[in-house]
């Protein structure tokens, strides 16, 4: 074993010896939704989940998704342009270039992540409108398949019906407004939520401007046993594209901009009718279909040319759990099918047309076995079938010809849990496989030798293993969380910037450390910590025992909350991410993209009916970048810098 790995092992081993006597259940009842795709009152899962609640996202200075995200263990958040998130990648497990396709990201439980590299549109997802959010770290394969190597986040919104009515308006630095709107409602029959988000600012960089506008909601009705309900999106967001900066340019002038005419621009929608009925007592089935859509246009004026795409994403979803028993055991198991269709359509002004297709076939099943009160065994298993195309026209300009090209990809997986869990204190064990198919850009390649353009269908879906121990326990006012974790990867897709194209990495490793505490130390302070290790490395090949890019060896996280009715509450946030290497250098030859500290505070007071609130980010006005490579064409190492210091104050109207 990695000496690393055992230090953090040691780490682990200090932590859990806590010695547990008061019973806090609290923790061990919340809903989760992502452990078994069905609403549970308790947590049936071997994995390490965390749930982030309505009351923490009040509590965070926060001022987008992504930046809630980031301050829990095995987290990293890495945003491109400014402080809205627009374009952020989330990292669950360190998997640095390629974090957006093996982290998990849905919206009650529908995939948002595109089936090409784009990322998320966070801006369709008002922070007003989130119940909570649940983090299941490692493989979420078998329930959820693709994509989940790293974990699965679930943002699950609030589907209560009870009477809101509000408005916020918002004001911050470099010209930010915002507005935002909740109505929701309902009766025995039905119910709906509506959320509004608007915001609009001059951002920090030169070129860095920002506009987003979001519709969201649900609506349903209460049937007998169960309910019909209809999930609805649109959204529009447009931004500048500042680009990175040299050394240069970055030491001496951050805020300046190396594309300052560049831009971008979406919309689109998400639309998600369902049903969620009993067949008996011990059956249930739940159903949903959504369409989505989205167009994109970039206006690349440094390179003189402009790019539109088109994508198209279809789902089906059916499921049944089934609380069966098993002889004289309590068991209960939960079958389903995943269908996911999707097609993407490029068209550039100075390249070929694009256009890929890709149709995802599903079965999972999951059991779940009660040995007595405290002991539980799961055991899961998914067979997933991806049919993949991709063609490209002819591009005379260039002499280069056209190509078509498809394949058809199988995968397994399986995993095995144990769990051993008593009011105070839980504990669980588990092992498994994970896989990832190729994205629909990732289809696309050259011949080494030709340069021509080709189909890429030949790389072999990523694959590997999951080894992973854990604990949980409450002590009075305290609780924490530990796991211990190694993934073994194979054939790990990834961007090799020597050979201009997407391969097969060498195997990989991780090896990983997360530990969470919450303790509120007197009735109106509460103090949560969080700390991950990793070791992420090649363990074969050219580059066995490196570091994998923009990969974090040590993160940190400790918020504060004070909490008065008759004062206000406060809280202050401070987050540390450690050296990295530069994205791309698997070589590990271009020294290390230095470590940062960032410290975000807000006040809130209640002043019924008006709410008004004041965040502080980055209130030492720290200079780092999340991100940043190494440019062979310049020599030179290039970076994405981070926003300065931002002031945002917001009032919020309560209706009675």
């Amino acid at each position: 074993m990695h000496r690393h790995f055992k230090r953090a092992a040691l780490a682990a081993a200090v932590l859990s010896t806590f010695n547990v006597h008061a019973a806090d259940e609290s923790e061990l009842t919340q809903v989760i939704v992502t452990a078994t795709r069905f609403s549970e009152s308790a947590l049936k899962t071997a994995s390490n989940v965390t749930v982030i609640t309505a009351e923490d996202i009040r509590n965070s200075p926060a001022i987008n998704l992504p930046d809630i995200l980031k301050g829990a263990a095995g987290i990293d958040v890495r945003p491109l342009y400014g402080n809205l998130g627009i374009d952020a990648t989330v990292d669950m497990r360190a998997f640095g270039d390629t974090a957006s396709s093996n982290t998990l990201i849905l919206l009650d439980g529908q995939r948002l992540n595109p089936v090409d590299s784009g990322g998320v549109s966070w801006s369709t997802i008002p922070l007003n409108s989130i119940r909570r959010i649940e983090i299941i770290r490692g493989a979420g394969t078998v329930l959820y398949g693709d994509q989940a190597s790293g974990g699965v986040i679930n943002i699950i919104t609030d589907k209560s019906g009870s009477p809101v009515a509000s408005v916020t308006v918002t004001g911050g630095s470099y010209g930010y407004r915002g507005a935002d709107a909740n109505l929701a409602g309902g009766n025995e029959h039905a119910y709906f939520n509506v959320a509004t988000h608007y915001a609009d600012a001059d951002g920090w960089r030169d070129n860095s401007e920002i506009n987003q506008q979001a519709l969201s909601g649900r609506a349903g009705l209460h049937l007998s046993g169960g309910e019909a309900f209809l999930d609805f999106a649109s959204y529009k967001d447009k931004s500048g594209l500042p680009g990175s900066l040299l050394s240069p340019a970055y030491h001496s002038n951050p805020t300046s901009a190396r594309t300052p005419f560049d831009s971008q621009d979406r919309n689109g929608y998400r639309l998600r009718p369902g049903v969620s009925f009993a067949l008996s007592n011990t059956a249930t089935v739940e159903a949903e279909f959504s369409d989505t859509n989205e167009k994109y246009h970039s206006n690349n004026v440094s390179f003189g040319s402009t790019f539109d795409r088109t994508r198209d994403t279809h789902s089906f979803t059916p499921r049944l759990r089934w609380q069966h028993g098993l002889g004289s055991l309590s068991s209960e198991t939960i079958i389903g099918t995943d269908y996911y269709s999707g097609a993407v359509k490029g068209i550039s002004s100075t390249y070929a047309a694009q256009g890929a297709k890709q149709a995802s076939k599903a079965l999972y099943l999951q059991n779940t076995t009660q040995f007595d009160e405290s002991w539980a065994f799961t055991l899961g298993a998914r067979r997933q079938r991806m049919d993949q195309r991709a063609h490209q026209d002819a591009y005379p300009p260039f002499f280069l010809p056209a190509f078509s090209g498809d394949s058809v990809r199988f995968r397994n997986a399986h995993d095995l849990g144990l769990i051993y869990q008593v009011p105070a204190w839980r504990v669980y064990g588990k092992i498994g496989t994970t896989f990832r198919f190729t994205n629909t850009d990732e289809l696309f390649g050259f011949d080494p030798f030709t340069g021509n353009p080709v189909f890429a269908g030949n790389l072999e879906p990523q694959h590997g293993t999951i080894r992973e121990i854990g604990a949980s326990f409450t002590q009075g006012d305290v609780r924490g969380k530990v796991s211990l974790y190694q993934l073994k990867l194979t054939d790990e897709i990834g961007f090799d910037g020597a050979a201009f194209a997407n391969v097969n990495l060498a195997p990989t490793r991780r090896n990983g450390l997360e530990t969470e505490l919450d303790w509120r130390f007197a009735a109106k302070l509460k103090a949560r910590f969080s700390y991950t290790y990793v070791d992420a490395v090649f363990r074969e090949g050219a580059y066995a025992g490196k570091d994998i890019p923009l990969a974090a060896h040590n993160k940190a996280s400790a918020q504060l909350t004070w909490q008065d009715g008759a004062i206000g509450s406060y809280s202050v946030i401070a987050n540390y991410v450690g050296e990295r290497i530069y994205s791309g250098d698997f070589a590990n030859m271009r020294g290390k993209l230095p470590a940062y500290g960032t410290m975000d505070l807000q006040g809130s007071w209640d002043l019924k009916p008006w709410v008004i609130t004041a965040k502080l980010l980055n209130a030492f006005d720290k200079r780092y970048a999340s991100s940043g490579g190494y440019s062979t064409l310049y020599s030179d190492h290039y970076y994405f810098p981070a926003d300065a210091r931002s002031l945002f104050v917001s009032a919020r109207y309560m209706f009675q």
